[in-house]
């Protein structure tokens, strides 16, 4: 028992600032996300003699952490308080406070259309940088189901933001001339 618990702790220290990053990203705080990774690190141990596969270690950790996630998620009260992290404050708005702050309310407002499982793939996938290949065996699916899901969950953001910051200030669906670029918090690079 000592040595596959040593054994874990080898591999979570490989992995430990990542992992803890992506649970504070992915419920929106410091705190909260502290509390998430230590609930993950405990299912982690206490099932770690189930892990046939020692290789598979980091897709099996994020999949306890975005499982416990989930069954947070579902808690009403807990819904409520998640609030987005002030790491992903800090990045979406650049050094104007108002902007800073139009970012903030529009990406809160677009993790809200979407479920928990998809929040994760977008915060592993855009944020944290995972490729299409690691997010299939997280989620034991193949690459082109991850490839729709995150289409699917950006568009379920995208209308969100629309219906919400667009359509009640014009009326109609559509915003008024704006660019995507205006629209999305992240914006793609441009293809040179």
């Amino acid at each position: 028992m000592d040595k596959e618990r040593a054994l874990f702790w080898k591999l979570t220290e490989a992995e430990h600032v990542r992992a803890r990053t992506f649970c504070r990203q992915l419920v929106g705080s410091r705190e909260d996300g502290d509390d998430l990774y230590h609930d993950t690190l405990v299912s982690a141990l206490t099932k770690f003699v189930q892990l046939r596969d020692r290789s598979t270690f980091r897709p099996w950790l994020y999949r306890i952490a975005v499982n416990n996630f989930k069954n947070r998620i579902k808690r009403s009260w807990w819904r409520r308080l998640a609030p987005l992290s002030r790491e992903i404050e800090e990045t979406v708005g650049g050094d104007d406070p108002d902007s800073v702050h139009a970012a903030r309310r529009r990406l809160e407002w677009a993790f809200r259309a979407i479920t928990p499982e998809e929040r994760a793939l977008v915060v592993l996938h855009e944020m944290e940088g995972w490729t299409i290949a690691e997010l299939a065996r997280l989620f034991r699916k193949n690459e082109g189901t991850i490839k729709m899901r995150l289409l699917r969950a950006r568009r379920k953001m995208r209308e969100a933001i629309v219906k919400r910051f667009y359509q009640s200030r014009t009326g109609s669906v559509e915003p008024e001339k704006e660019s995507e670029d205006a629209l999305c918090v992240a914006v793609r690079p441009s293809e040179d």
